[in-house]
């Protein structure tokens, strides 16, 4: 997905006599093509993630036999009662490690990709349909350690969409997720883009 520029590349020659507008200069690997911050601040993790229940407890254990997800080398390690908090670790280890000795890019986005879309489906019912539409990922940091992330819902962030949403009616809501180690250093940064229907 992203330009890296290299001097063989072909490039549009532009001027009066094609009526084409002048070609962009060939981006730096350094740029991002989301727009996140590629030197963000550490994000450290919750100290105190709300309570699992008994059914989250169950669902995650559920969740990490999966085959699809458990090839990932990733684990979900917290299921908030009320579905609006999860945290999944993606250890480092012979399952995950690529051939330059780092994690797996695959591993990582294996990871965080199905999180969002069950979360809104648990909190937001049998009335809303929702489907990944969309993603993008940027490796800020190559991944020797254990790397986390959490993934949240506000109170407000549900409300908007069932009040934004009449029967019939769609949207799509975009939600960024870090993944960062012990330390809180982001390591990759994902954006996601979920279509959210409310059934008629």
């Amino acid at each position: 997905m992203e330009s890296i520029g290299w001097d063989n590349r072909p490039h549009v020659v532009a001027g009066s006599d094609t009526g084409l507008p002048a070609a962009s200069p060939p981006s730096d690997v350094t740029d991002s093509p989301t727009g996140v911050n590629r030197d963000p601040d550490t994000q450290p993790l919750r100290a105190d993630p709300p309570a699992e229940s008994l059914r989250t407890r169950l669902w995650r254990h559920g969740f990490n036999l999966l085959p699809a997800y458990r090839g990932t080398g990733a684990r979900v390690d917290h299921i908030a009662a009320d579905w609006r908090y999860i945290r999944i670790r993606v250890p480092f280890n012979w399952r995950t490690r690529n051939a330059v000795g780092t994690i797996f890019g695959g591993s990582l986005y294996g990871a965080v990709d199905p999180v969002y879309m069950t979360m809104l489906r648990r909190t937001l019912g049998d009335d809303f349909t929702v489907w990944d539409k969309s993603a993008a990922i940027e490796f800020l940091e190559p991944g020797r350690d254990t790397l986390y992330a959490e993934f949240a819902l506000t109170d407000g962030e549900i409300e908007t969409i069932r009040k934004e949403l009449s029967p019939g009616e769609s949207t799509d809501r975009e939600y960024l997720v870090s993944l960062v180690d012990d330390d809180g250093t982001v390591h990759a940064v994902c954006e996601k883009t979920l279509y959210v229907r409310r059934d008629e």
